[in-house]
């Protein structure tokens, strides 16, 4: 596929297409102030930062399994997660590391379970897809293609039960789109009004699959006009401020009325869709990856918009980059001294009670 050209924000509401003028990050800055602005930046940079720590602790056999990166896609996490409540929410698929980074999860906790080890996250038994932390209401984390979805209407219910006004943001990719479960999960969140508000990052391939040959429309969020209730939009991924814009509006839509909506965010990823799969050659050319690295780069569009509107200085980027060296270079050394699970571990955490001590055995002893 050919570089995409700069969107215009599609809205879809009641089979209305909608086309907005595209509002630039420069725009006002949506009225932050310096500190959100900044807060945002480094967001990305040590979302960034920590792939790319973790895909050389991968290359040298510190991490092992599946390892999915999130290498370009920053705006998307940072631009939804930022705005949240604290009780709010978040639920996402196995690309899942910069979202628990930015949902407040510590780094230390996610490179040990990335290593495997008894103080990650999970205690080592998840891995790279199966992060989670109910303190801050990050509820993985889910391998299974469009598995979390009934997780996030079941979410949404819950909320509505308990009468809250808090809401589930709920992350999926662009092949998910086409999957029964995602039909069935936005029906369900708009037939009983649920604030939920899912977010498909399209980065244009699903595996080694373009998304323009699985599925037979251009904006996936025009898909919402077929739930009465639900609104879509369809936006630049890559433009942190546009992410927030829209899903600030999405989230007083979840939490005023408890209106469910559909966001796209169209983005585009660095990277293989694992570690296994090469970063071009197979299914996309090299040219193509380093247009969208040259042009589309979220982090580089974000600071070109902070030093035109006053915000940062290049002395502020190096401070950034050391306070951020130092958060992943400690993730790591905390990881390399966490132990390895025991056997005995296995019994661990399976069910709500302790495993009976008796059945705690070796089978083939």
């Amino acid at each position: 596929m050919t570089r995409r050209p700069r969107l215009l924000v599609v809205v879809v509401y009641g089979g209305l297409e909608l086309v907005a003028t595209k509002i630039t990050q420069s725009d006002q800055l949506l009225g932050l102030d310096r500190t959100a602005l900044v807060e945002m930046l480094k967001w990305m940079i040590l979302g960034r930062r920590f792939e790319e720590r973790a895909g050389e602790m991968y290359q040298i056999g510190e991490i092992g399994g599946f390892c999915h990166l999130y290498i370009g896609q920053e705006a998307v996490a940072v631009g939804a997660l930022t705005p949240l409540r604290s009780d709010d929410y978040v639920i996402t698929a196995y690309r899942d590391h910069v979202h628990g980074l930015v949902r407040g999860m510590d780094p230390g906790a996610i490179m040990a379970e990335l290593f495997g080890r008894v103080d990650g996250s999970s205690k080592g038994k998840g891995g790279s897809m199966h992060l989670f932390d109910s303190s801050v209401n990050f509820l993985g984390g889910h391998a299974i293609v469009g598995g979390h979805l009934p997780i996030a209407v079941g979410i949404g219910y819950a909320i509505r039960y308990r009468d809250s006004d808090q809401v589930c943001v709920c992350f999926l990719g662009d092949s998910v789109a086409n999957i029964g479960a995602f039909n069935e999960a936005l029906n369900i969140a708009a037939l009983f009004q649920l604030p939920v508000v899912f977010i498909i990052e399209n980065n244009q391939y699903g595996m080694g699959t373009a998304v323009h040959r699985a599925a037979a429309i251009e904006n996936l969020a025009d898909r919402a006009c077929a739930y009465s209730g639900m609104q879509g939009w369809t936006i630049d991924g890559m433009e942190v401020l546009e992410v927030r814009r829209t899903v600030e509006a999405a989230v007083e839509r979840a939490r005023a009325h408890r209106l469910p909506s559909l966001i796209e965010a169209k983005t585009y990823r660095f990277v293989g869709h694992s570690m296994s799969d090469p970063n071009y050659g197979h299914y996309r050319t090299k040219e193509e990856v380093h247009q969208f690295k040259a042009h589309d780069d979220p982090i580089k569009q974000y600071i070109e918009v902070l030093k035109a509107n006053g915000v940062i200085e290049d002395t502020d980027l190096s401070d950034i980059e050391g306070q951020v060296k130092k958060i992943v270079d400690d993730s790591v050394e905390f990881a390399k001294q966490s132990p390895v699970p025991q056997p005995d571990d296995l019994y661990d955490d399976i069910y709500s009670e302790e495993y009976p001590d008796a059945k705690r055995r070796d089978p083939w002893r």
